[in-house]
């Protein structure tokens, strides 16, 4: 057995893949199905296309599917320096739901309302402003 990928739906996949970009990923390959009406967009890391995420766009809504993203659990990716990252999405307009007070661990959300986890690369980072002493925002 092996990994093969994590899918995901989308609602507006530009405005996923945008975000997907900004945690440092790239689109790797692309299926569309004129017959089946959707778009499978798989993004990777750079460097590691055997690690995607597969967004699934249905053309025609997704309307009647069940909304069990809270159900998915999370995408977890190791960044070289979680400060300069958060900081990054922060200022892109990304809520980092829980940030990285601890120097080690954050989370946020996609526009699809997947949780993202980020670790440090390498262990934790001393504690450091404004990212020690800033609060919970949503859910995680």
């Amino acid at each position: 057995m092996r990994y093969l990928h994590t899918m995901v739906r989308v609602k507006d996949l530009e405005k996923s893949m945008d975000f997907y970009r900004l945690l440092g990923l790239e689109e790797v390959r692309r299926h569309e199905s004129e017959e089946g009406r959707f778009t499978l967009v798989f993004m990777a890391p750079p460097g590691q296309p055997e690690c995607p995420v597969e967004l699934t766009y249905n053309w025609d809504g997704d309307e009647g599917l069940p909304s069990d993203s809270r159900h998915f659990g999370h995408l977890a990716y190791e960044v070289e320096d979680i400060y300069g990252k958060c900081a990054e999405l922060q200022a892109a307009g990304v809520v980092i739901n829980r940030p990285p007070r601890d120097g080690r661990m954050a989370f946020v959300r996609s526009p699809d309302n997947v949780s993202i986890e980020l670790l440090q690369k390498g262990g934790a980072k001393p504690p450091e402003e404004p990212w020690a002493s800033m609060g919970n925002t949503g859910h995680w």
